[in-house]
């Protein structure tokens, strides 16, 4: 378990994490997603123990990473941005030596067979790591954050780097990795928060703008639900057809070719129309070739977020200049 309560890591005069507060439960995977200089690494170094919080707490498998540091460590598996690899050393030689000093009980070969082949780098075992290509290399340095099998596993970018088979592979590890250990994925890759985690959380300019699941988000943020229909027939009749399904609000043609017409159907909250929808293109003798609720994605409501932060600034920012035109205006 991970727990974030209101932490905030200043430089001088500039805040990089403002006031931020997450929770983990065991066995989950949270994403923290946001741009680029949102905070994210930031808040990973914290967690893990790599650089001291401003203010606030934060909890690592109960252990309160300030005040018992190693053994909040000790349970925290962690892959930084850039991999803390080695060049000089083989994969295996890099392993057997992280395994050591991370006090790996048993037989450190096996676990070290183990990870490489749970990471898919059994077959660079014997090379340097200064001549791993980079997609290995980051599957080096998740090796090298599972080999003594914590509880926590912080991942910053996983899967920066990676070629599109290797990153649909550790998707899937990193699924499998859930429910023996709890797990906090940093990216600003939206697919990657909305196939692997279970819960997002959604930083920006250093401040939590929303956390929930990437449904309940979708769900929150939505409120009523588009319908996508595409049928065949008459495009005018059948508006008309669907626009008088009570829970309608509203009917957009939205594309028309031939005699197959597309339409994006607006329903009031709380509305489920499909049953009536599809009634009444089979009431009408025209052809239903689709019917499916268009669901916001993770782009759409990460876009609304940040977007409608950047809006209120810009407001703040017009009320000021228009407070001091008006006062120049009442002095003269």
């Amino acid at each position: 378990m991970i727990e974030v309560q209101h932490v905030s890591k200043k430089y001088g005069p500039f805040t990089a994490v403002d006031d931020v507060s997450f929770r983990a439960e065991s066995g989950e995977i949270l994403g923290f997603l946001g741009p680029n200089g949102a905070g994210k690494t930031t808040t990973m170094r914290i967690i893990t123990g790599y650089m001291p919080a401003t203010e606030g707490k934060a909890t690592v498998a109960g252990y309160d990473i300030f005040e018992h540091p190693l053994e909040a460590k000790r349970r925290t598996g962690y892959l930084p941005e850039t991999p803390p690899l080695y060049p000089d050393m083989t994969v295996r030689e890099y392993l057997r030596f992280v395994a050591k000093i991370k006090s790996v009980a048993g037989n450190v070969n096996d676990r070290v067979d183990a990870v490489m082949k749970k990471t898919w780098v059994a077959d660079m075992a014997n090379r340097h790591c200064a001549k791993l290509s980079k997609g290995y290399r980051q599957r080096v340095g998740l090796a090298q954050a599972l080999i003594h099998e914590p509880e926590v596993l912080v991942l910053d970018e996983p899967t920066a780097g990676l070629d599109p088979k290797q990153i649909i592979e550790t998707r899937q590890l990193i699924r499998d990795l859930a429910g023996t250990h709890t797990i906090v994925l940093s990216t600003h890759i939206l697919p990657e928060v909305a196939q692997t985690c279970q819960k997002v959380v959604i930083i920006n300019k250093g401040k939590i703008v929303a956390i929930d699941s990437p449904d309940a988000l979708t769900e929150r943020l939505r409120g009523a639900v588009t319908l996508f229909v595409q049928a065949q027939g008459p495009a005018d009749d059948m508006q008309r057809a669907l626009q008088n399904i009570a829970g309608v609000v509203r009917v957009n043609p939205a594309d028309v070719r031939g005699d197959v017409s597309s339409f994006d159907v607006d329903t009031e909250t709380g509305a489920d129309v499909r049953r009536e929808v599809a009634a009444a293109i089979v009431r009408g003798g025209w052809g239903l070739l689709e019917l499916r609720p268009m669901r916001m994605s993770l782009e759409d409501i990460f876009l609304s977020l940040t977007t409608e932060e950047i809006e209120s600034e810009d407001l703040a920012a017009e009320a000021v200049v228009v407070d001091h035109t008006d006062g120049g205006q009442a002095n003269a």
